[in-house]
């Protein structure tokens, strides 16, 4: 089965949500397949339905002086950030039988796998949503606090929505080179004690984010049985 992939570049985050919205309208009507967005957006933090305010760290006046938007959305989680230099992804895909749990599941594979490509050992955290780097690899981090280059670190996260008619929306944040400062203003995901980090973080050479993008799509292919092919919108 064909997957469209629309690659947005950088585009505010109200534009994206409204945009998914009205694609799985389109997939819920019949009138479109299974489609996966790959983006970046300005800076901006957002929270799921199980998120907690007091997890956001920067008040208004700061946040307003680095240029951070908002945003309390429908998805899974608590609050997370996104900025350029990380790749965004948003399948927009009908789930036939499989439960949310194993989707989720199913991303972090994707990713995994994506991301042993690109030559970084991976995997998930019993409990935990996400992609994680075991500590001996987090502690190549320069800029990670010295107790946190002791455990486990974060550096894709996962939040989405199933909508009742079993269309996704929402889905991964994976950091190549964003400005990881920003994940101060934030608890990410409500936890305190692990690392966030980032691809530059621990290559000494960054991929550039077109190869990224290229793994990503190759194993979006290979876990969901999709043909991937990229078309514009």
């Amino acid at each position: 089965m064909l997957c469209h992939v629309h690659d947005l570049g950088l585009i505010a985050y109200q534009p994206a949500w409204d945009l998914q919205n009205r694609l799985a309208a389109e997939i819920a009507r019949g009138e479109r397949g299974p489609t996966l967005l790959l983006l970046e957006h300005p800076h901006t933090y957002t929270f799921g339905r199980r998120g907690h305010a007091e997890n956001l760290l920067w008040n208004e006046d700061k946040r307003n002086e680095q240029g951070v938007s908002v945003h309390w959305v429908d998805r899974g989680g608590d609050v997370t950030y996104h900025g350029p230099g990380q790749l965004v992804g948003y399948p927009l895909i009908k789930l036939d039988g499989q439960d949310h749990v194993g989707y989720v599941r199913a991303l972090e594979r994707m990713l995994i796998l994506a991301l042993t490509r690109l030559g970084l050992a991976s995997g998930q955290v019993a409990g935990k949503s996400g992609v994680w780097v075991q500590a001996d690899i987090a502690s190549r981090c320069p800029r990670c606090k010295v107790d946190e280059r002791q455990l486990p670190a974060k550096i894709a996260a996962i939040g989405v929505k199933v909508d009742a008619r079993g269309i996704t929306r929402h889905g991964f944040a994976l950091n190549v080179d964003p400005q990881m400062e920003y994940f101060e203003g934030i608890i990410p995901c409500g936890i305190a004690g692990h690392a966030v980090i980032a691809l530059a973080d621990i290559f000494p050479v960054t991929p550039p984010i077109s190869e990224v993008k290229h793994e990503v799509l190759r194993a979006f292919g290979e876990i969901f049985a999709y043909e991937m092919v990229e078309i514009s919108i």
